[in-house]
């Protein structure tokens, strides 16, 4: 784990299933060990970006709602209630751990417009300098399916290409890619390094994820591809226990690490 160890810059995603009960209401203490860990990962010197799902599935806990809605307009106005408590308390909690939290909302047609991406850069590139921690989601209440990044595991990736990351976490309610679904077979191993994501590797991805996300380990793979071709190391690992990040950070090994064949420095040289 030597390649993430020394990461300065650190893109973490953290999924509505690690966020959330299955009610849909945020699991609280988890989200506060996250807060904490991330903060005293800043503390230690790194900059922090977090992007973060949830907003849909909390909104729909917050309303009462059985389950998620399904229709575009029933899912803006769950996103609409769920962003604002999520914010809420993602402020609070690092608020208490003395750091100044941002909000960023994207869409996809803003970070394929050339421009318009420039001034996404600039805006993290600045709330970094800041000492800020940017939170990112994408913009559910105006995302329409031709703009929508479709999961926040493609979100993180190309939010870490856009800043020239050192490393992505992606964290989930798996331990990593494993050689067979740990759900089903008992006897399945988890796969600590892959150099390269092929059609073999993409057959291990299995399924969407849970009910209460849009994600899966398709869309992790999709997101580890994206960062390994910008030179920048990506870990699926599990979220349910954020104090394992300081063993990814101590460089023992956590989850599944996707290694590039070569980094790149944030110039877009080879090192």
């Amino acid at each position: 784990m030597s390649a993430v160890k020394d990461a300065k810059r650190v893109v973490v995603k953290v999924g509505t299933s690690t966020l959330t009960y299955e009610n849909g209401r945020l699991n609280l203490r988890r989200v506060e060990s996250l807060c904490r860990v991330l903060s005293d990962l800043k503390n230690s010197g790194r900059e922090i970006v977090l992007v973060t799902s949830g907003a849909i599935g909390v909104g729909a806990g917050h309303l009462g709602l059985k389950e998620r809605p399904r229709d575009i307009g029933g899912k803006q106005a769950a996103a609409a209630v769920g962003q604002c408590e999520l914010m809420y308390i993602y402020d609070k909690r690092f608020g208490e751990y003395g750091h100044i939290t941002a909000q960023v909302l994207l869409t996809r047609d803003v970070v394929e417009d050339p421009v318009r991406k420039g001034n996404v850069v600039n805006t993290l590139t600045r709330l970094l300098e800041y000492g800020t921690v940017p939170i990112i989601n994408e913009n559910d209440t105006v995302a329409v399916d031709e703009i929508e990044f479709g999961d926040n595991d493609t979100l993180s990736a190309m939010v870490a290409e856009l800043i020239g990351a050192d490393a992505l976490v992606l964290l989930t309610d798996i331990d990593g890619l494993f050689d067979a679904d740990p759900h089903v077979h008992a006897d399945a191993h988890r796969i600590p390094v892959v150099h390269e994501i092929d059609d073999s590797i993409r057959a291990l991805a299995g399924g969407a994820g849970s009910k209460r996300g849009t994600g899966g380990m398709v869309t992790k793979l999709n997101a580890a591809q994206i960062a390994m071709e910008a030179g920048i190391p990506a870990v699926i690992m599990n979220g349910a226990q954020p104090f394992r990040l300081y063993d990814l950070f101590d460089g023992r090994p956590r989850g599944t690490l996707f290694e590039p064949a070569r980094s790149t420095n944030n110039e877009g040289k080879a090192e």
